[in-house]
């Protein structure tokens, strides 16, 4: 059997480093799970996670034309894909029950708020009173 990318297998932690750990695949080759690749949440000392000796479940991710075979663990659990339906950003939510009417005048009361705002950040940057330099 040989090992394809994609495909889950069982393994042996056969050895830890700071960047990763060597998992013992069947046909007693070697591949690596780098220290990212090891659970979903961020990981400061793999040691933490992982023993020499722990039976794991990993996902090739590659296998190199030098035979080197990169493993993922947190890849290898199936986890359901949930769809996030796009919100509209907060505070700007249509309204179904407004008419156009509604919907104009405040559209307008918006516009002229933002536009007195507008011209009294520029006054003030002018030293008030709207004063033109000269």
């Amino acid at each position: 059997m040989s090992i394809e990318v994609g495909s889950k297998l069982q393994g042996k932690v056969t050895g830890i480093t700071n960047f990763g750990a060597f998992v013992e695949l069947p046909e007693g080759q070697t591949g690596l799970v780098h220290i990212s690749e090891v659970a979903d949440k961020y990981v400061e000392d793999i040691r933490e996670v992982l023993e020499v000796g722990n039976e794991v479940t990993v996902k090739v991710l590659q296998v190199g034309d030098d035979g080197k075979i990169g493993l993922s663990i947190r890849k290898a659990v199936d986890r359901p894909k949930t769809t996030r339906s796009p919100k509209p950003p907060k505070g700007r939510r249509p309204r179904k029950d407004l008419t156009f009417e509604d919907k104009m005048s405040k559209f307008l009361k918006d516009s002229e708020d933002r536009l007195s705002t507008l011209k009294k950040q520029t006054e003030s940057k002018r030293g008030g009173r709207g004063a033109r330099r000269g």
